[in-house]
């Protein structure tokens, strides 16, 4: 029997919401980009006070947009990133943290972000996997 093991995360944050605290362990050697955007803007505030805006039955919740819209793509660099692909990074099960383009391709990457909420192999190569929710906060999802 042949085991994919997922590399190692090299970061952890905590997501504040009304429903409990996520902790997010984070693959920041595999996703740079995404995981000092996503990290750099929560530090600035940015996500303060954000709503998931899209919610689909179990599949995914995407936030990360402070107009609440899903049209804002704020992002650190000068324009948005391309995607960080990783072969052992995939969504295989709830808690598995992407980044959401802003519908324009696969560089169109910014400020949002979904968290898969069950198994979603259709997002795999897609999206850049770039953390994942731990422990028993994936509960509170």
């Amino acid at each position: 029997e042949v085991y994919i093991k997922e590399p190692p995360t090299s970061g952890k944050v905590v997501l504040v919401t009304t429903h409990g605290d996520l902790e997010v362990e984070l693959w920041a050697n595999e996703a740079p980009k995404a995981c000092r955007n996503f990290c750099t803007l929560a530090l600035e505030g940015y996500y303060d006070d954000t709503i998931f805006h899209r919610i689909i039955k179990d599949y995914i919740v995407q936030g990360g947009d402070a107009s609440g819209t899903g049209q804002g793509c704020e992002t650190i660099y000068d324009e948005p990133y391309p995607d960080e692909i990783h072969p052992r990074l995939k969504f295989r099960y709830r808690g598995m943290m992407g980044v959401a383009s802003a519908g324009r391709g696969s560089k169109s990457n910014g400020s949002q972000f979904f968290i898969s909420l069950g198994r979603a192999p259709s997002l795999d190569g897609k999206h850049t996997l770039f953390g994942r929710v731990a422990g028993q906060t994936v509960y509170n999802l």
